[in-house]
């Protein structure tokens, strides 16, 4: 029997990626399982990938998880990464809590789940004790992501920070480019690399082949949102292409 499910994105109105990378992973997945999927968004504004901006950002998500419950979506995923963990250590977890209870509140209720707790949930079901990274962001916020993923219990070896503040120029990198950019990093007793951090940096598509080329489980941000709306859903989420995690 097939079953339609509605998958949900609360998406900063400047990101181009997770609308693309999120409905990979389910494509991919419908090869393998007879359940379908449709994707709906819905948009917070934001341009600059600044501290400030983000802040603005995330006082829209509630609007947007009010919207996204309107369309009865089964699960709602938070796509942007830095935005909850620039808001202070452990964020993800009352975000998600809020996002959810709007969604209750709508009577409409769903799982909500932040790409910056799926990545932290995705280590650790990995096992991952020593992590190295590749962000977009300016050091000052990869900075903050890095400490937000200690206060979780992981060791950062590294991180490499692109330095790009426009979200638009963030979407315009090359999706094989982690591949390359792994070299500038160390990852002497790394035990799992994630090839983006950020979810508007494309990377999808270089995941597997990092994972061979370094033979470190790799994930990244929008891979650890996919499986977690899977897990969310109760769906199996064995395909292959993505990692580690789906493995």
């Amino acid at each position: 029997m097939t079953t339609t499910y509605r998958i949900g994105q609360i998406v900063p109105s400047s990101n181009v990626t997770m609308e693309t990378e999120i409905p990979a992973v389910f494509r991919e997945r419908e090869k393998h399982y007879d359940d379908r999927f449709t994707f709906h968004s819905s948009r917070m504004r934001m341009k600059q990938v600044t501290k400030e901006e983000l802040a603005a950002m995330d006082r829209d998500s509630d609007r947007c998880a009010l919207e996204l419950s309107d369309a009865a979506v089964d699960v709602m995923g938070y796509a942007c990464l830095v935005a909850i963990m620039s808001m202070g250590l452990g964020y993800h977890r009352e975000s998600q809590s809020r996002l959810h209870q709007v969604t209750i509140d709508n009577h409409h209720p769903c799982p909500v789940v932040s790409s910056a707790g799926a990545l932290v949930e995705g280590l650790t079901v990995l096992g991952a004790k020593k992590i190295a990274l590749i962000t977009p962001y300016r050091k000052p916020l990869t900075d903050l992501v890095c400490q937000y993923l200690e206060s979780e219990g992981f060791e950062v070896i590294d991180a490499l920070s692109l330095e790009i503040p426009d979200n638009l120029e963030v979407a315009r990198q090359d999706p094989k480019a982690p591949i390359e950019l792994v070299e500038r990093l160390t990852l002497a007793n790394v035990d799992a690399l994630v090839a983006s951090a950020c979810v508007q940096m494309p990377s999808l598509s270089a995941v597997a082949g990092l994972q061979v080329k370094t033979g470190i489980p790799t994930l990244s941000a929008s891979v650890a949102t996919s499986y977690r709306m899977m897990q969310e859903l109760g769906l199996p989420s064995r395909i292959p292409g993505y990692g580690a995690l789906f493995e």
